[in-house]
């Protein structure tokens, strides 16, 4: 079944929208949506030459302008170079769709690991909402969405440093939802569950049946725009949240969890590297 793309109102949240991950996953599904709705977009991701190609279909496709920035987001002077390459454009969305996870041991994983992933999920995100919060507070309109995570409302094992990072940036929307209604601006955490993604690989057994990105970015650009603080994609993930307290959810999935650490554990001694050195999903 084909999902209907969310119509995104350029007054508000346009002319021009910078979205972070946008070579693949979500970041490129909401890419994608927001120039079906005639909003140019600035496309930022480590790989260059993907997030080009990705450009040039949305021009062709939609006859929207773009502008890719490289960029890693674990860099803590990335504003440098975001900053500039933004400062003549009217940016009146943030979607800040970049991230990563491992289900892992805690000790298990390297320090450094650890930090990439809060660099990436948390303090970039604190980062990109606070510099294109100010500029939309000038303009007196325009939206945030922060990409947390289905797992952020529930503390699970084997998914701690990354679930308290997702569990951050809903704590992080929540406030700003309300603390920025004042400057006209939007703030929503969509909390996708299993998605159709690069991601879904790393979650092993405990993934399930994901749903498609276009239905999941759909229902996040609809939240945005009734200014909802929070979403779960997914009417089951929703009623799967409400109905499982935190002991039972442990109960359901940190066998699972448990199991796919171990097998990524395994799997990474056989080659002779950590567990945690899969590629970042910072693309």
């Amino acid at each position: 079944m084909s999902v209907k793309s969310a119509q995104v109102d350029g007054e508000r949240f346009g002319p021009w929208a910078v979205v972070t991950g946008a070579s693949s996953g979500i970041g490129r599904g909401f890419a994608r949506q927001l120039a079906g709705s005639g909003i140019n977009v600035v496309l930022v991701a480590r790989r260059l030459e993907v997030i080009e190609e990705v450009g040039r279909q949305l021009r062709q496709e939609f006859g929207v302008q773009y502008r890719a920035v490289r960029i890693d987001l674990t860099d803590e002077d990335f504003l440098a170079t975001l900053g500039p390459a933004t400062s003549d454009l009217d940016v009146g969305l943030l979607v800040a769709a970049a991230g990563d996870g491992n289900v892992e041991k805690f000790l298990g994983a390297e320090l450094e690991e650890h930090l990439r992933i809060v660099a990436l999920n948390a303090t970039a995100s604190v980062r990109l909402a606070h510099h294109f919060g100010r500029r939309m507070a000038d303009r007196g309109r325009g939206g945030i969405i922060l990409v947390s995570a289905f797992l952020a409302r529930r503390s699970m094992p084997y998914f701690s440093n990354g679930g308290a990072t997702k569990a951050f940036l809903v704590t992080l929307g929540e406030a700003l939802n309300t603390e920025l209604r004042a400057q006209g601006i939007h703030v929503t955490v969509l909390m996708p569950g299993s998605t159709d993604t690069p991601l879904l690989a790393k979650m092993g057994d405990a993934a399930g049946k994901p749903m498609t990105v276009d239905q999941c970015v759909a229902e996040g650009l609809a939240a945005l725009q009734a200014n909802r603080a929070t979403h779960v994609a997914g009417r089951t993930n929703r009623i799967l949240l409400a109905a499982l307290p935190r002991p039972v959810m442990i109960r359901a999935f940190g066998p699972v969890l448990r199991r796919v650490a171990e097998s990524r554990e395994l799997t990474a001694s056989q080659a002779g590297a950590p567990a945690s050195s899969a590629e970042s999903l910072n693309p």
